[in-house]
């Protein structure tokens, strides 16, 4: 089954195209939920403008998503301010 949550996929097309992908959701009408390497929300996809790659991840770990991804943690603000 190609299209599962923690699937590594590359984006073809749109914005993203040529980023690395994790799809987070598999919808009931065939989209899927991605977050890609360009934008770390949660975006719509179909899944015919995916590249799937023969990778699988455990999407309930983000860390295991961040480094597979390449994406820097954010910084907490709040610990900067009071620096």
């Amino acid at each position: 089954m190609l299209l599962q949550p923690g699937r590594i996929c590359i984006k073809r097309l749109g914005r993203d195209a040529g980023s690395k992908a994790v799809i987070m959701t598999v919808e009931k009408d065939g989209f899927v939920k991605i977050i890609t390497t360009e934008r770390q929300k949660e975006r719509r996809c179909n899944p015919a403008h995916l590249e799937m790659l023969n990778e699988i991840i455990n999407v309930n770990n983000k860390e295991e998503i961040t480094k597979t991804l390449g994406i820097q943690p954010k910084k907490d603000q709040k610990t900067e301010k009071k620096k």
